[in-house]
């Protein structure tokens, strides 16, 4: 397969800068994933497609105010840093920009010397492994100093921050919000919960792959980075009892999804499992984990685009982001939803 096979046209017009004042007034499409048939909704409508024993599994992630503004301890030059993911104690994968400025060695200082990042690996595309140096905890000095890392086609600010965090988000670590999670509230839950609808929650810390786009042309030869998941051993339980009383179980998110799919295909069923995942999921795959998918529209030629195209059929799926250009659906992390059925 070819990457370009799962490119569209997008308008920079529909990339969604800001999120809705109110989370669910969102657009919703739903496809049908067996015959590709579209319909187009509004968010607050999803208690209409779920069932009393269906299952919506939510990643309740929380993202760390990871992006950082520094400069360069001997030439005061100045550094963005990007925390991506924690390795052990307080060594980091980063994103510097400028990489070039940033070499083996290199320090650089935050807030006056609140904390201080020293580089001690050199990886690839802008990737620096650095070591933090600071006084106290460190997620305290991540809320002082550290701005919401938002993807690089948002260009406008948020006035508030907890916009980019899902109203669940409870396990710090992430470098990305599992965006689809965004369009709901309190009140939709506990409305879809009234009607029997179960709510099951997993932990997957987005990571580099989020920021890296697909540099090859060949989609098998794509690697994905690790990243860190959890799921216990309730949510464990109760995934099997929806299953085995003939429930659907309908990820939010790619997230999501490829949690529940990394622990069926290393266990043949839902169990307490902790890891890092980097599986990759396109066309040709076989979905174990899940009945249904809650996302986002996707970047073209995305790791993303792919991943929706193995569960509902590529053309379905360009089918109906086509639609969606036609019908200015907003797309990316702030836009509007789909579900795939």
């Amino acid at each position: 397969m070819d990457v370009r096979d799962f490119d569209f046209y997008l308008p920079d017009e529909l990339i969604a800068q800001t999120p809705l004042l109110d989370r669910t007034a969102s657009r919703l499409l739903v496809l049908d994933k067996d015959n590709g048939a579209i319909k187009d909704d509004v968010f607050s409508s999803i208690t209409d497609y779920l069932k009393p024993g269906d299952c919506l599994v939510l990643n309740d992630t929380r993202v760390l105010p990871a992006r950082l503004y520094g400069v360069k301890e001997d030439t005061g030059a100045k550094i963005e840093l990007l925390l991506l993911k924690q390795l052990e104690g307080d060594k980091w994968e980063t994103l510097a920009k400028p990489a070039k400025r940033v070499k083996k060695g290199t320090t650089i200082t935050f807030g006056d010397g609140l904390l201080t990042a020293t580089c001690i690996e050199e990886t690839d595309q802008g990737g620096r492994v650095v070591e933090l140096a600071y006084e106290g905890i460190l997620h305290e000095v991540l809320d002082q100093l550290g701005e919401m890392p938002l993807p690089p086609y948002i260009k406008e600010q948020l006035d508030d921050q907890e916009r980019y965090q899902t109203v669940f988000a409870k396990n710090r670590g992430s470098a990305a919000a599992p965006t689809a999670g965004l369009h709901f509230t309190e009140d939709l839950l506990q409305t879809l919960q009234d009607r029997g609808v179960h709510l099951a929650f997993i932990t997957l810390h987005v990571g580099l792959g989020t920021f890296r786009p697909v540099s090859v042309e060949d989609v098998e030869s794509h690697e994905m980075h690790a990243e860190y998941y959890q799921m216990s051993e309730g949510t464990a339980r109760l995934l099997n009892e929806v299953k085995e009383n003939g429930g659907k179980v309908v990820a939010v998110g790619t997230t999501s999804a490829r949690t529940l799919e990394t622990i069926m295909n290393e266990n043949g069923t839902y169990c307490e499992a902790s890891g890092w995942t980097s599986i990759f999921i396109y066309p040709g795959y076989k979905f174990k984990g899940i009945d249904g998918l809650l996302t986002n529209f996707h970047l073209p030629k995305s790791t993303l685009v792919m991943l929706v195209s193995a569960l509902a059929g590529r053309e379905h799926i360009l089918q109906a982001y086509n639609h969606a250009v036609k019908e200015r659906y907003r797309f990316f992390s702030f836009g509007d939803a789909m579900f795939i059925r």
